[in-house]
């Protein structure tokens, strides 16, 4: 599955952003990134992609706000928050927006992976 399957991921740390490029890449998925929302969005009207990686706190337009818009325009993309364990409030509020699951940094590879798969499963 992981091979068919298109991520984004969104994260204004290019350290993290880049790991969890290439450790995605590694496991098969086809990959693309993006350092804030608004390059996000852009990215979700240029491709389709199964699901979104999405961190919530970065600069300018933050994780919440562009899930709003994701579910605004009823795009299908699965959502993932990556959100930090002092943040479990707002990982929380993500859910009723219409996030389909979050993942606590740090993590581990094996539990994004688990995430991913429950998230295709839905």
């Amino acid at each position: 599955m992981a091979g068919k399957l298109k991520l984004l991921v969104v994260d204004d740390e290019e350290a993290l952003r880049t790991i969890v490029h290439h450790e995605l890449e590694a496991y098969g998925f086809k990959v693309d990134v993006a350092e804030d929302g608004e390059v996000a969005l852009q990215k979700l009207v240029e491709k389709k992609f199964d699901v979104v990686i999405l961190d919530i706190y970065m600069p300018g337009m933050d994780g919440m706000e562009v899930l709003r818009k994701i579910r605004e325009e009823n795009q299908k993309t699965k959502v993932i928050m990556l959100t930090g364990v002092k943040e479990l409030k707002l990982a929380k509020e993500s859910l009723a927006l219409g996030a389909n699951d979050f993942v606590t940094k740090p993590y581990e590879f094996k539990n994004l992976l688990a995430c991913i798969d429950r998230v295709m499963k839905e």
